[in-house]
């Protein structure tokens, strides 16, 4: 009952050999950096929360912006690294928990921006917990939210519009920064419901 890919379940690999096997851009460090912060954001603030969608905006473009408050310039320039990449997340309206795979491609973002991130948490039960599933949907819930070994996990998802992806994945039973999973296409449903969103064709 999962689409999270086996790489999960693997070691997360030192930030070093994983950017030297990946060959990383600077878009897609830039997108790294932006995930990471709000995975350790989410962190910070703690379980059970609703899913969170960010538009990805270049900090360039938002200091530029007219009319931006001095307090939010002087906290973007602290973040900035002076690069045209780097990323900002910009918060958007709540989204519902239910059907994200769907809505995700029908989200038009302007051309202004320059990437989007989610973060949602999910229920993972083993493979075998399938063949006792109800059929009903409300009652799917509610078996996988009081199954003896369901896992917690939050997701934080980023894509830009080069075409890379970024993902994080933490455990509930393993809350820690130093056990978060990482990898371009952990999740590949909301990876790829996010790109979709980014085409010109959405």
């Amino acid at each position: 009952m999962s689409e999270i890919e086996d790489e999960t379940q693997e070691a997360p690999q030192r930030r070093d050999q994983m950017e030297e096997r990946i060959g990383q851009s600077s878009s897609l460090a830039a997108l790294r950096r932006v995930v990471d912060e709000l995975e350790v954001g989410s962190a910070r603030v703690g379980w059970d929360r609703p899913p969170a969608l960010y538009a990805l905006v270049r900090t360039e473009h938002l200091l530029n912006t007219p009319g931006l408050p001095p307090d939010v310039a002087e906290s973007l320039r602290a973040e900035w690294d002076g690069s045209p990449e780097h990323l900002s997340a910009v918060a958007q309206e709540t989204v519902p928990q239910d059907d994200l795979e769907e809505l995700l491609p029908k989200i038009a973002w302007p051309e202004t921006v320059a990437g989007a991130a989610l973060t949602v948490e999910r229920i993972i039960l083993p493979d075998d917990a399938d063949e006792d599933a109800p059929e009903d949907p409300d009652e799917a819930v509610h078996y996988a939210e009081n199954h003896p070994a369901r896992t917690d996990i939050r997701v934080v998802v980023g894509v830009n519009r080069d075409g890379d992806s970024w993902c994080e994945v933490r455990a509930r039973t393993f809350d820690d920064r130093k056990r978060v999973g990482q990898g371009p296409k952990l999740v590949p449903a909301l990876v790829e419901g996010l790109r979709i969103g980014l085409t010109e064709e959405s």
